[in-house]
């Protein structure tokens, strides 16, 4: 008997553009096997896969994790600045009030 086929997406954002793809992959499949089938490192070779942190839904997780159906692997780009960083710089850039 074959194994069972689940339809997950493969997700990459950059600032310009989104790419989501559609993938039906056997069920069983990890985070780092789905997104080597999608040929989404192919189509965006700037990702450093190694060093790139991934998740589902928004949440971070391993690149081992088993998926379900339904679920949405996410490829997320480095941070350019903390978020504690980017507040105290919008914060400096206020205009002051009065």
């Amino acid at each position: 008997m074959g194994e069972q086929q689940i339809l997950i997406e493969v997700a990459y954002a950059r600032p310009d553009k989104q790419v989501v793809l559609e993938l039906e992959v056997q069920e069983g499949t990890r985070v780092v096997q789905a997104i080597m089938l999608s040929g989404i490192l192919q189509q965006h070779p700037e990702i450093e896969f190694s060093q790139a942190e991934v998740g589902i839904f928004g949440q971070v997780c391993d690149k081992e994790k088993t998926l379900k159906t339904g679920d949405r692997v996410e490829i997320y780009r480095p941070l350019i600045r903390t978020p504690k960083e980017a507040r105290k710089l919008r914060a400096t850039k206020q205009e002051p009030e009065g």
